[in-house]
């Protein structure tokens, strides 16, 4: 598993756009599995679920998702899991830090 939480500034919508098309041009293998999408009293929560294929661990990753905004605040969890090796102890985790890696550029821009 591979993390990256932080606090964003700028526009929800632009932000979100932004990192779904770093995630979906990174890999011609991406697709969007689902999402989730909520607001109430000034909040705003969107959830996206990706996938691909991980030619290292030859098998599938996911990356979710989190962009959370109240009032001024944005902020995002992203989290990668799977392609790792291993019945007891997680192996080749480099996929999923790989995946994750596809949206680091795009969210420091709006740091």
């Amino acid at each position: 598993m591979a993390k990256l939480e932080t606090k964003l500034t700028g526009n929800f919508h632009i932000i979100l756009s932004r990192i779904t098309s770093a995630v979906m041009s990174g890999s011609v293998t991406a697709t969007l599995e689902d999402s989730s999408d909520f607001g109430q009293e000034g909040c705003r929560c969107a959830v996206r679920v990706f996938e691909r294929y991980s030619s290292l661990g030859g098998n599938r990753v996911s990356l979710n998702i989190t962009l959370f905004e109240r009032g001024d605040e944005l902020f995002l969890s992203a989290i990668s899991s799977g392609g790792s090796q291993g019945m007891f102890i997680k192996m080749n985790t480099f996929g999923e830090s790989s995946f994750l890696d596809t949206i680091r550029e795009t969210v420091r821009e709006f740091l």
